[in-house]
């Protein structure tokens, strides 16, 4: 049993590593292999099916971007997928509650106005924040695969060119010419999309 554990996990640990590589491939098995217990945790936490689906999604998107950050050294690949799905669901359970006390809020005065920390995004920033992000990512899922892997490990997991050609087994000019060439379509791709500001 434990030794049944211990493989799924590691398949799991590989999927996410493939994930953070943009291996759509690996994002979909992860999917069809976590989805129905993780869609169960959501609805214990939710009690409304449209609304657990809706959650998982948005955790599924959460781990898309964010698989170079799993790290399995802190925990089970499992632990840190449910992480991600309670935590959607509790901040969404929070706002119901949050939203439910202000409509029912008759105390005869105004509500008072939402102070911004100084310094923070206001809604028009957050909001071209997360278009730039979204352009970024359409960009990046259109480099070549070669580009696009190299460029994402030199990014996320810190590795020079040097390092770079050993993990992914290439001649370190082919390496050199790949982050060169996706580079520079990442640029053109990021000035034609306005992100570049």
């Amino acid at each position: 049993m434990d030794a049944d554990r211990s493989r799924h996990d590691a398949h799991l640990a590989e999927l996410i590593a493939r994930v953070a590589l943009s291996d759509q491939q690996a994002f979909a098995e992860l999917y069809r292999v976590t989805s129905p217990r993780l869609y169960s945790v959501a609805l214990r936490i939710v009690r409304e099916r449209g609304v657990a689906e809706e959650l998982l999604q948005d955790a599924y998107v959460s781990v898309w971007h964010h698989a170079a950050r799993y790290a399995a050294d802190r925990g089970q690949p499992s632990t840190w997928l449910t992480a991600i799905v309670r935590n959607r669901c509790l901040d969404h359970v929070r706002r119901r509650e949050l939203d439910t006390v202000s409509m029912t809020r008759d105390d005869g005065q105004d509500a008072p106005e939402l102070a911004l920390p100084d310094g923070a995004p206001g809604p028009a920033e957050m909001l071209l924040a997360g278009a730039d992000a979204h352009a970024i990512r359409d960009c990046v899922e259109r480099l070549e695969g070669g580009s696009r892997q190299a460029i994402a490990l030199a990014f996320f997991q810190g590795l020079s060119h040097g390092e770079l050609a050993r993990h992914l087994a290439q001649p370190l000019g082919t390496v050199k010419s790949w982050i060169r060439r996706g580079l520079e379509r990442l640029k053109g791709c990021l000035e034609r999309a306005n992100v570049t500001r």
